[in-house]
């Protein structure tokens, strides 16, 4: 059975313990499989957040008013992708719990145009020792669209996860 989370050829980077994780510090980032964001995904965000600004939603009028000249993704949709995208390219065996821990820093530094194709780059730039088998990591998000000149998205992202501390020892 294929997994649609990681598909057949993808790469995907594991981390089984604290130990896994401090060694990856200061590597080259980790790159995901892009995913698509069409204009039905957009209006659905929309309509989920309440956000139904022209921009997101009416293709007609970005067409005729925006200087994108067409609708672009929400910023906060565009952030939200990041587990989806995390998820193709980085997984944790034996983790008991992974819970997002918010962010230091988020910069939405360019549009993402509908029917774009979005990617990220994960590079652990830290991991802190909270609790026995436990750990604070801060991931530097780089969120990049096919069709843009430079990144859409820089974030450092902060995630605890916890292993099994009989693992640890």
């Amino acid at each position: 059975m294929t997994n649609p989370i990681h598909p057949v050829g993808a790469t995907v980077r594991t981390f089984d313990s604290i130990q896994s994780l401090t060694a990856f510090v200061g590597q080259p980032g980790i790159m995901s499989p892009a995913v698509r964001v069409d204009q039905e995904t957009i209006t659905r965000f929309g309509c989920v957040t309440r956000d139904s600004q022209w921009i997101h939603v009416d293709r007609e009028r970005a067409k005729a008013e925006s200087p994108y000249q067409d609708t672009i993704a929400h910023g906060f949709l565009v952030l939200s992708l990041l587990t989806h995208l995390q998820s193709g390219c980085i997984a944790f065996p034996g983790a008991l719990m992974l819970l997002n821990y918010g962010f230091d820093k988020v910069r939405f530094t360019a549009p993402v145009p509908v029917d774009s194709c979005v990617s990220a780059t994960f590079a652990l730039a830290d991991v802190t020792e909270t609790a026995p088998g436990e750990a604070r990591c801060c991931w530097r998000v780089t969120l990049q669209a096919d069709t843009a000149d430079r990144p859409s998205l820089y974030a450092d992202w902060l995630i605890l996860i916890r292993f099994d501390k009989a693992r640890q020892a």
